[in-house]
């Protein structure tokens, strides 16, 4: 079984990866903000932010039991995913995004001002991918700014 963390700021193309990348390998797609809904794994919601505060201690447990019980290949999408330890996941693939792109992207979907500056800043500190790393996941950078090689991105999953 192969586990495929995908994260990656909010709006920088986790989500059209993942379903891509388990459609091709026939790999159970889990979207991890209706896993939280589900599963009740935040501790209020965020108004101003339109968002859940999520409890990630919880919300880690739950995607390891997960993982510990699928016998499937599984994609887990979301900027969160990286906090699955490195022992349950086989690779972390982080998106990226030109600024501009993603700026449009935030901007579209609604998002504050002040949540689209905090997830620019997020893309230009790298957060997401100093997080994996630091997590000493086996990670494997996509920009999605870019036309994306599908049979490379296979052979990082192989």
């Amino acid at each position: 079984m192969k586990v495929v963390a995908v994260s990656g700021t909010p709006g920088t193309g986790k989500t059209k990866i993942a379903k891509l990348i388990a459609k091709k390998i026939d790999a159970n797609y889990i979207d991890v903000n209706n896993f939280i809904k589900k599963n009740k794994l935040y501790i209020g919601y965020d108004r101003r932010f339109k968002s859940y505060n999520v409890n990630l201690n919880k919300l880690v447990d739950y995607l390891i039991r997960l993982i510990k019980s699928s016998k499937e290949n599984l994609i887990i999408d979301s900027h969160l995913s990286h906090y699955i330890p490195k022992r349950y996941v086989n690779l972390c693939i982080i998106t990226k995004c030109d600024l501009k792109k993603l700026k449009k992207r935030l901007e579209k979907r609604g998002y504050s001002k002040r949540k689209v500056r905090e997830n620019l800043d997020a893309e230009i500190f790298d957060v997401c991918l100093m997080e994996a790393l630091i997590n000493k996941h086996k990670v494997r950078i996509i920009d999605t700014s870019k036309k994306i090689n599908i049979k490379q991105l296979l052979r990082y999953i192989k």
